[in-house]
């Protein structure tokens, strides 16, 4: 309903949307009817068509706040599915930075297709163990390890432990 909501708000047709980005009219409509969840780089490069960043997608409702400090249960939700992302802050718009603490459940992943968007990002693995792919580079980072890397690099998580990851990451801008 949400994405219908977008991307009726910015004109566009199923079609044209399916066009812009290359995930199809029917994919679109069955996500649109809350038939499927798309994985998030699917649901990425759809929101990269209209443009809209998934921050901005999952907090349409809320507006600007002037805050500095958040409970752990005031942090917006923009994952689905076995990722868990929570955002600081729910409407990043005209902000410069994003900050996520990040849950993968064990086997899940960003999507089989990576993605990539404007920006930098970086993270320090907390617990679990991940495969970061970036490019043509993969890598398995588990506790205290990091990354950081040009997000228009092509990339893609998936936890690998029997165990959740939890990650935090930082996105600047907030393209995410």
């Amino acid at each position: 309903m949400r994405l219908r909501f977008v991307r009726t708000a910015h004109n566009l047709s199923q079609r044209e949307l399916a066009k812009r980005t290359g995930v199809t009219n029917s994919t679109i409509s069955l996500i649109e009817s809350e038939d499927m969840n798309p994985s998030i780089g699917t649901l990425k490069r759809i929101l990269d068509g209209i443009p809209i960043t998934l921050g901005e997608f999952f907090s349409l409702s809320e507006h600007q706040e002037d805050r500095f400090f958040y409970r752990a249960h005031e942090l917006t939700q923009i994952g689905s599915g076995g990722l868990s992302f929570l955002q600081i802050g729910a409407n990043l718009t005209g902000r410069s930075l994003q900050i996520l603490r990040e849950h993968y459940a064990p086997g899940s992943d960003t999507g089989s297709a990576p993605y990539a968007h404007q920006g930098e990002e970086g993270g320090i693995i907390i617990s679990g163990r991940v495969e970061v792919t970036v490019g043509d580079q993969m890598t398995i980072l588990g506790p205290g390890d990091a990354y950081y890397f040009d997000s228009r690099n092509p990339h893609r998580f998936r936890c690998i432990s029997e165990e959740p990851c939890e990650l935090i990451s930082a996105c600047t801008p907030p393209t995410f």
